[in-house]
């Protein structure tokens, strides 16, 4: 075999391998779509948001949300984890997403240990215990006692078969030795109207879609479902505190690329996110919202949705989800 042709062929592949540092430095070069996996004005969606816009300064181009609902997060999800892994196309990763969704649909399409290149976590966010007009309880105990007097006949919204929402209320029910009635909706928003409304007594949501209405006297607020009381509604006793003792559940975000994405590439992204998330401006509106920044390395985020799936699932499937 002539010797030139291998020759070209050698130098090509040390230019090339040469060349992937400095493609990671010019790293970005042109706008990054984020995909949010649920519609606009959910809490994935509103810290979607408030990170773009910051991170498209620190990186010097745009991110460009992009909302891809469908099938409790997966259908954003798994076309994000299809995506050219290049650092162009990113995804918000949740509790829901993330830990939830593999086990309660068998076809989600994707494998969240294998499928993602981890950037960091963003947030926390308490999921919060709210009712509506059509529940007279005042408190936690109060609520357990009338759904041990009404088996099933509580009902509680989420924003579909497979939730954060949903998977709440399995974990509250569970715990507390009582049967609620699952009504799930297209998304959380139209899950909140309703309980609004009175048409359903209750939902476990977390604050930044129902806070406006929390404040406006539309909805009130039982418990927190954290072990420390929330900074946004500190008179609002945890549920562990106020009759359940325990129970902890909450939203967990952070920032996923497709597998594959170079290494160098994930460590500029977590740099402007970590950078992001220190922001005085970033930590104000996040709180805001209800949630707390955790910054975290790729490998911290990694394991935190490992401990996450492994709460997760055993409730996934207990309410038969998978």
């Amino acid at each position: 075999m002539p010797k030139a042709p291998i020759i070209r062929a050698v130098v090509a592949f040390i230019a090339a391998v040469a060349a992937l540092p400095c493609a990671a430095q010019d790293y970005p070069t042109r706008p990054i779509t984020l995909v949010v996996p649920q519609a606009p004005g959910g809490g994935n969606d509103v810290i979607a948001r408030i990170l773009a816009d910051h991170m498209s300064r620190l990186l010097g181009q745009q991110i460009v949300v992009e909302n891809r609902t469908g099938a409790g997060g997966t259908l954003g999800t798994r076309q994000a984890a299809k995506s050219p892994p290049d650092g162009y196309t990113l995804a918000m990763g949740s509790t829901g997403t993330m830990a939830i969704a593999p086990t309660a649909y068998p076809n989600a399409g994707y494998d969240p240990r294998r499928d993602f290149a981890p950037i960091g976590l963003i947030a926390r966010s308490a999921i919060a215990l709210v009712v509506g007009p059509s529940v007279s309880a005042t408190n936690v105990r109060e609520l357990i006692k009338a759904a041990q007097e009404r088996p099933g006949k509580l009902t509680y919204g989420s924003g579909g078969a497979g939730t954060g929402n949903h998977l709440a209320g399995v974990l509250f029910a569970s715990t507390a030795g009582v049967k609620l009635t699952h009504v799930p909706f297209r998304g959380a928003n139209p899950a909140i109207t309703d309980v609004i409304g009175g048409h359903v007594d209750m939902i476990f949501s977390s604050l930044p879609p129902t806070l406006g209405s929390i404040r406006d006297g539309k909805l009130r607020v039982l418990g927190m479902a954290t072990m420390t009381r929330s900074h946004v509604l500190p008179a609002v006793p945890t549920i562990d505190e106020a009759g359940l003792p325990g129970f902890e559940a909450e939203q967990r975000y952070g920032l996923i690329a497709p597998a594959g994405t170079p290494a160098p590439v994930i460590a500029r992204l977590n740099a402007a996110l970590r950078e992001a998330l220190a922001s005085p401006e970033v930590i104000a509106r996040i709180a805001s919202d209800g949630a707390v920044p955790m910054p975290s390395s790729p490998q911290e985020y990694v394991q935190d949705i490992d401990r996450d799936e492994k709460k997760w699932s055993p409730v996934v499937r207990e309410a038969g989800q998978s």
